[in-house]
């Protein structure tokens, strides 16, 4: 393209954004001229100079412009070197690493890649009215380092990537046009946060290019209000304010400050009587330190009631100098092990955020976007959000404020610290820069250094990281990092020990070795530590992917790895069964969400969690852990009103000794309240009532009336039920309430006969496939196999972990942690289960079978072969997996069970019915399975 259209290029776009001006502001969003810059030669070729053919719209990333290059095979890309991930290597996975077929599975695929510096270009007109003021250029959310030039001069460079970059222009800007150039490096260079880090990951928002906040030109006053910060004092009702005032003239002024706040957001409309003041100011910075007295009827803000202040600040005279913040009167502290806002207890249920955006790879910086998120938290009974090694744009502030959450604020980094390397004084850069940004707003609570820090001396510099911030702004609690470490500096701990499944715990997790109860909790870790304990990413669960979401992905981001998984599952001729897993793993991923949660908040003392996470994570392999999908919606396995019922700021616990029991056994619960709204419960009535799977009512019953004050630990009642006379065997269902409330919450439990009579009549049951057993099948007979992991073959799922719980992360990125599986799926309906009570999916009662069984592989098998009962493998396998299946062989009919039925199954009361359930079907006139197998076919999966 010739310079003269370039030209005429560059001026048309700067008619089209001058056209957006307000008196003191140019809004300079639109189109703009563009250059990638891949050889990084722009600086030294003084490209500043030069007019870009390139066109793209900004507020946006290259990649919602569609420019950037292919992902290939050898694509580099910002996260863990994967050179050692299966990907690469299986075979089976080589077409998808094929040009024009490039579907990876360890995250989410952007349309384009692009990591380097860019150019961006725009023309403006400066207007003649603006020659006394500073003029300031203003960048949100860059990604992220920016150079800035106007016409030929360079103005300087700006690397946050959790604050706007904001320039201020060469005093005395003629009026009229000029060319201001912007170069956006987004390469991780001398500071490096981490490839992980969620600020810049491909694993989550992608390594975008771009700015997509304001874009503006601002006029200021030569005497402006430069920073307002508001530390409130409730106990002396006053609002302590520190204003920085910039009087860029040449000489002393004198001004008058009129500062008045109102509330709002609140049923109560307070407003503060008018404060004035006159100051002297000399020629730079002036610091201006003064109580707003608040007076008696003001609000306070909390996730009760969640009532803000608008204060603001105006230089008489001056009129585009006066500036407005918002912010909430609240008292945050710690007291003992727990966290108390305006001396009310509260408990933090939260939920990590990871910037996750799969429409457009960038968080969105408006307010209506957060809120929609925040009321989908809130809808599933969360409080509290972390912001995972990344620190959100203003309007997921705004949106908190508002709606009532706690923050918990991270630097950029997921990093080796305390080196001396730069980003060491990174961190506390922009750390400053984000609470001089930030600061004011109530619902920044808490904040860390980042994400699980590495480093030999990363202790000693995280406990000066925290000293330091404990002595400059009391307005928020600090801790060292989320994981670790505890140190002594610490206000709080946030720390993984609170938690159902550790890392590498394997099947060694309590959910996974303790038999099916409701009574355990973390005392032990809270008793330890005097002050709150917030445990680290808890849950983890991971559930089948939704395929059915690949088309909501209309954006930069593309689900190829669901593609990839889906294809797969099809080469595993189990396509048609991808919604059934997705189904029956959901409701497993639930009963695990339900076990973590309650477990936390039967805990006396404790300060909270953080779930990893109520949505998915579409990186570190493919995290798919939320019971929500990465776009915040529900994926139909459990509602939000189901999942509030055990996390919410009121919930019913039953400490439950045993939730599978005997005819001779009683149902013992101790009942309990966890109560966090704020307030006393006053006169309530607890209820509970025992109802079996037709919903039929068993029995009821009621504690006394009493209050419960805020705290957990609150003793209702107790329930002891004699089960001698009900019928068996049976799922039945535990509810309990608090009367005229909408709290409630329930647990299923089954009882079995105390005494059953498992005559094998003439089926003739066998742990090895021996030859007694081949004659027998091929005289007509049944038998039944039972055998364990040890018997089958590495290949044939001897290598497999089966667990009770689902996938904990995922198999990729934990290098195949145990459990490798996803629960169970079965029909309740097949005449095999007739005498076994279960639904199509993992509960507690299968806890007993699955500890004792494996998982066989039956890939070989044919195609339309499905078993009884079928473990739902991981999808990066997608191996056709049984635990029981039945087929004809020879002459005669075969049912194998990994499970050991063969030994004492006295105390084992769901393994002793499932064998006494298949003996029975076994010996009716329904055992007539519909496939044919070779005795090779079950000898090929034993050793």
């Amino acid at each position: 393209m010739n310079y003269t259209k370039n030209i005429f290029i560059i001026c048309l776009l700067a008619i089209s954004f001058n056209a957006v001006q307000a008196k003191n502001f140019i809004d300079m969003k639109g189109k703009w001229a563009f250059s990638t810059d891949s050889t990084d030669s722009g600086i030294k070729g003084n490209w500043f100079l030069k007019d870009f053919a390139g066109q793209i719209t900004l507020p946006g990333s290259m990649a919602e412009n569609n420019i950037g290059d292919e992902i290939t095979a050898a694509t580099r890309w910002t996260a863990t070197n994967w050179s050692d991930s299966s990907w690469y290597k299986r075979p089976d996975f080589a077409k998808y690493r094929q040009a024009g077929n490039v579907k990876v599975s360890f995250w989410l695929s952007p349309q384009k890649v692009y990591v380097g510096p860019a150019w961006y270009q725009k023309i403006v007109n400066i207007p003649a009215n603006w020659k006394n003021n500073d003029l300031f250029l203003e960048l949100e959310r860059c990604h992220w380092e920016t150079m800035v030039w106007i016409d030929n001069q360079p103005i300087g460079m700006n690397n946050s990537l959790s604050t706007p970059h904001r320039y201020k222009l060469p005093a005395n800007l003629k009026k009229g046009k000029h060319k201001i150039t912007i170069r956006i490096d987004n390469r991780i260079k001398d500071i490096n946060p981490g490839l992980d880090a969620h600020s810049i990951s491909d694993n989550t928002q992608t390594n975008w290019n771009g700015i997509v906040g304001i874009i503006a030109l601002k006029a200021v006053n030569k005497v402006a209000v430069q920073s307002i910060k508001v530390t409130p004092n409730l106990t002396k009702k006053l609002a302590v304010l520190d204003i920085e005032i910039v009087n860029n003239t040449n000489s002393k002024q004198s001004r008058k400050l009129n500062i008045s706040a109102k509330s709002f957001n609140s049923t109560v409309n307070h407003k503060v009587p008018t404060y004035n003041k006159v100051v002297e100011l000399i020629p730079g910075k002036n610091q201006v330190q003064l109580n707003l007295d608040m007076g008696d009827n003001f609000q306070t803000w909390d996730e009760f009631s969640p009532a803000l202040y608008s204060l603001k600040v105006d230089i008489e005279k001056e009129k585009e100098s006066c500036k407005t913040v918002t912010f909430g009167m609240r008292d945050l502290k710690t007291v003992g092990t727990q966290f108390q806002i305006n001396n009310k207890t509260i408990f933090l249920r939260g939920t990590l955020e990871c910037a996750i955006f799969p429409k457009t790879g960038y968080p969105p910086t408006d307010i209506n976007s957060w809120k929609k998120i925040m009321q989908q938290m809130q809808n599933h009974g969360l409080n509290h959000i972390r912001f995972h090694s990344w620190c959100p744009p203003k309007a997921a502030f705004d949106a908190a404020d508002e709606m009532g959450m706690y923050l918990q604020i991270e630097n950029d980094a997921w990093a080796t610290i305390g080196d001396g390397k730069a980003i060491d004084q990174y961190v506390y850069d922009e750390s400053n820069r984000i609470v001089v940004e930030y600061g004011n707003h109530p619902s920044f609570c808490l904040m860390a250094y980042g994400n699980e820090p590495h480093g030999e001396k990363h202790k000693e510099y995280l406990s000066k990281f925290v000293d330091y911030w404990k002595k400059k702004d009391s307005r928020r609690i600090y801790t060292s990092a989320a994981g670790w470490p505890e140190i002594a500096e610490n206000e709080y701990h946030n720390i993984p020990a609170p938690r159902i499944q550790q890392w590498n715990a394997g099947l060694k997790s309590i959910i996974n070795s303790k038999a099916p109860q409701t009574t355990f909790d973390y005392a032990n870790v809270i008793s330890k530590r005097p002050i709150p304990v917030v445990s680290h990413e808890i849950g983890q669960w991971c559930v089948f992917p939704n395929f059915d979401e690949i088309k909501k992905y209309t954006g930069v981001l593309k689900a190829k790895n669901f593609e990839l998984f889906q294809e797969d599952l099809a080469d595993h001729h189990m396509a048609d069964q991808a919604h059934d897993f997705l189904m029956a793993s959901g409701k497993l991923q639930a009963l695990c969400y339900k076990s973590d949660i309650e477990a936390a908040l039967r805990t006396k003392g404790m300060g909270g969690f953080q779930l990893l996470d109520l949505h998915d994570f579409p990186g570190q392999g493919t995290a798919l852990v939320g019971v929500l999908d990465a776009f915040w919606e529900e994926k139909g396995y459990i509602t939000p009103a189901e999942f509030s019922q055990f996390c919410n700021k009121v919930v019913p616990l039953a400490r439950i000794t045993k939730m599978v029991l005997s005819t001779a056994d009683t149902l013992q619960a101790k009942l309990e309240i966890a109560n966090f709204s704020g307030e006393t419960l006053k006169n309530s009535l607890v209820k509970w009532e025992i109802t079996d799977s037709n919903n039929k009512i068993i029995q009821t019953g009621n504690t006394d009336i009493k209050d419960y004050p805020v705290g957990n630990g609150l003793v209702a009642g107790a329930i002891d039920f004699p089960l001698t006379k009900i019928q068996s065997p049976a799922q039945y269902k535990l509810r309990v309430w608090i009367d005229g409330t909408k709290y409630n919450n329930k647990w299923d439990f089954w009882v079995y006969n105390k005494q059953l009579n498992d005559n094998q009549g003439d089926i003739y049951m066998t742990n090895i496939l021996d030859q007694k057993a081949i004659d027998l099948l091929e005289n007509g007979k049944n038998v039944l196999l039972t055998v364990s992991r040890k018997d089958l073959k590495p290949e044939k799922g001897g290598n497999i972990d089966f667990g009770f719980s689902t996938v904990f992360w995922n198999t990729s990125w934990t290098k195949n942690q145990a459990p490798q599986t996803l629960g169970i799926l079965c029909k309740p309906e097949h005449p095999a289960l007739a005498n076994f009570p279960t639904e199509f999916h993992t509960n507690w009662q299968w806890w007993d079978i699955i500890t004792h069984s494996g998982a066989m592989n039956i890939d070989d098998f044919p195609a339309e072969f499905k078993p009884i009962v079928q473990p739902i493998d991981t999808w990066f396998d997608n191996r056709k997996l049984a635990l029981v299946m039945e087929a004809k062989v020879l002459n005669g009919k075969l049912i194998v069970a990994s499970v050991d039925l063969m030994g004492d199954l006295s105390q084992r009361l769901p393994s002793r019915q499932l064998k006494y359930s298949l003996l029975e079907y076994m010996k009716g006139d329904k055992f007539n399975p519909s496939f044919k197998l070779e005795v090779k076919d079950i000898q090929n999966i034993l050793k």
